[in-house]
């Protein structure tokens, strides 16, 4: 059996986290809500995690977890972030031989303030940006790949050099766009047509499309690429691909402990069942599977699921497009 090959572009980020039950506790003004730390006083913590993070090194993680062949490309530095970052990978098995490492760029770097209820303020650092030519990123890895995975890339021309190079070469897209894309329209909507999935939760969607539910949004989306996948949260999401059409609600009711990675955990985990031939069933529910274990643990790498776990049954209904 051929093993596909999923390559993920994009920054990475070292993550701390920073517990306490008293003085992170969300407050409410004005329908807002946020965190408030006085100034010039010591607030006593519960605990502190370090862990890795960025959206893509959180797909790679999945993808070589289902035993896929997963490949990461960035540009990193020498600092103590890049060096854990790199080193986590390599322990999950993600090839990480054409990241540029490099003394001039560092990595990027959140603090994250976590309530009780799972919420979080992330204090973020982003790190040496890339330059949007890409001239330093090595994208040979393409030229052999089944999928390209991209999300929250922050730089629009280098989304369009990589979308192009991995159309010529025959590469399938999968995009996750975040604000710095969806924020020039005019320039996302003639990137799709190279664009095999979309995946969006719901505000996203409706700044690319008009409808109010997910399945609206759904159905006009699948206008502009072959397969889609909307969410929203807690509420559930709704994929098809033309054909078929599924609408899922919670894989199981768990107490959320951390919200990072969730959204990551969904889309990766869906591409990743999609690839090996299951179902658009079968993907979203490990998808939904793969984000509740997520947010159910402190940090986006730590409950992706590992393949051979056994799934329950979820809400969800199939039919016809």
């Amino acid at each position: 059996m051929n093993v596909p090959t999923i390559v993920t572009i994009g920054k990475a980020t070292q993550d701390v986290f920073l517990k306490s039950s008293k003085a992170f506790e969300p407050q409410e003004h004005k329908g807002v809500l946020y965190e408030q730390l006085p100034l010039g006083q010591k607030l006593d913590l519960d605990d502190v995690i370090f862990t890795t993070g960025g959206n893509v090194t959180n797909a790679a993680v999945t993808f070589a977890r289902q035993g896929l062949n997963s490949k990461y490309i960035w540009a990193l530095g020498t600092d103590i972030a890049s060096h854990t970052i790199l080193q986590d990978l390599d322990n999950e098995s993600v090839d990480t031989s054409r990241v540029l490492q490099d003394e001039s760029y560092r990595a990027s770097y959140s603090t994250i303030l976590l309530s009780s209820t799972g919420e979080r303020t992330i204090l973020n650092f982003h790190g040496t940006k890339v330059a949007s030519d890409g001239h330093v990123l090595d994208l040979s890895p393409l030229d052999t790949a089944e999928w390209v995975y991209l999300s929250a890339l922050g730089d629009m021309e280098l989304l369009e050099k990589i979308i192009t190079y991995s159309a010529a070469h025959n590469v399938k897209v999968f995009l996750n766009p975040a604000g710095a894309e969806l924020a020039e329209m005019e320039k996302l909507k003639p990137l799709l047509e190279d664009v095999a999935i979309l995946a969006v939760n719901k505000e996203e969607a409706q700044q690319i499309v008009e409808g109010q539910t997910l399945e609206e949004l759904a159905r006009h989306a699948i206008n502009y690429v072959p397969a889609v996948i909307v969410s929203d949260g807690p509420h559930g999401a709704v994929a098809t691909d033309g054909t078929t059409i599924v609408s899922a609600g919670m894989y199981e009711d768990v107490p959320v402990i951390d919200r990072t990675g969730g959204g990551d955990a969904f889309g990766s985990g869906f591409l990743s069942q999609l690839v090996i031939g299951k179902s658009l069933k079968e993907s979203i529910i490990f998808a939904s599977a793969n984000s509740t274990s997520v947010v159910a643990q402190i940090g986006a790498k730590a409950g992706i699921l590992r393949s051979g776990v056994v799934l329950h049954d979820m809400p969800l209904t199939e039919k016809p497009f």
